[in-house]
């Protein structure tokens, strides 16, 4: 035998030994400090809860859902422009009548006049210094009553004159009829809340009241549950005895102001209207006004003054 064949085999097959231990013992360094840089990391990274959420800001934007609501100002405002352009008219006879601008307490003040030429012209009429607005006039051959907001915090107040108003004195509630404040209806009896969310006009009587609206018209018999009866177009509300004469817009048969008739007594959501007349050519925005008194209608519409001696049915 070749002893040094045996002797080169084992010299070659130590260092091949060597070498898989330096190996192993290098992969194992590795996993090791891969675990020891996994565990530090670990130790240094921040909590998490879950995934991350958007970054916050300090800009709110609105929300769809929310509905902005007018403030009690705007609305005291808004009430305020609709008592200053109201208007109001009181027949005597076909020469007599009065009218006014319904003016606004802490604005433009209201304006009244007199005519006894049909309504030809027209004279200016003192209301004294603490008058801010007027919401009701009512006329006679013997006297003129007015419900006017009074001082400054505009209290609803009548007044009378006998003289075509050159000195005032204190008037009988209800003696100029009802009224449309920022606070509701003036009746005789006082202030009550409004059957509609904007009344046009108003009117009392010695046993029923109306509130005009938009759309419809509603009545009362004392302080009865209203009345809704539904009334389109309706701008004012006149009265002659047993009937109530309305100033309506917006008739298919008439280009102007149509006046109709309604009964004043037992009424109901089925009422239904007569129509009289139209005034052709009439203004038909909300500045509309009438008036009644026996057959003479009068009629203030735009810039224009109307008289009809037949109960509206020419003009």
């Amino acid at each position: 035998m070749d002893t040094r064949r045996g002797t080169r085999s084992l010299g070659r097959a130590l260092p091949r030994t060597t070498l898989i231990i330096v190996a192993a013992v290098v992969v194992a360094l590795v996993v090791v400090d891969v675990v020891l840089v996994s565990l530090a990391l670990g130790r240094t990274a921040p909590e998490q809860n879950g995934a991350a959420g958007p970054i916050p800001t300090f800009t709110r934007s609105p929300d769809s859902s929310e509905t902005p609501r007018p403030s009690a100002s705007a609305d005291a405002d808004a009430a305020s422009t609709k008592q200053q352009g109201r208007r109001l008219l009181a027949a005597v006879d076909g020469q007599e009548a009065w009218r006014a601008s319904g003016g606004s307490c802490g604005g433009p003040r209201p304006v009244l006049e007199h005519s006894v030429d049909g309504g030809a012209t027209w004279v200016k009429v003192g209301l004294g210094t603490d008058v801010g607005s007027l919401m009701a006039i009512r006329a006679s051959s013997a006297e003129l009553s007015i419900l006017a907001g009074v001082g400054d915090d505009c209290t609803a107040t009548a007044r009378t004159s006998t003289d075509a108003g050159v000195t005032w004195a204190a008037g009988a509630p209800g003696a100029a009829g009802a009224g449309i404040s920022t606070d509701g209806v003036v009746l005789a009896s006082g202030t009550v809340q409004a059957p509609c969310a904007d009344p046009i006009d108003a009117f009392q009587g010695d046993k029923t009241s109306v509130v005009i609206c938009d759309g419809q018209l509603e009545w009362r018999t004392g302080e009865a549950a209203w009345v809704d009866v539904p009334l389109g177009g309706v701008r004012s509300v006149g009265v002659d005895g047993g009937e109530y004469t309305l100033a309506r817009v917006g008739a298919a048969s008439c280009d102007g102001v149509q006046i109709e008739t309604m009964s004043a007594s037992d009424v109901t959501p089925s009422s239904s209207t007569t129509p009289i007349g139209c005034a052709d050519g009439a203004d038909t925005d909300n500045t509309v006004t009438i008036d009644r008194a026996g057959q003479d209608v009068w009629l203030w519409d735009g810039t224009t003054v109307r008289v009809s001696s037949d109960g509206g049915a020419t003009w």
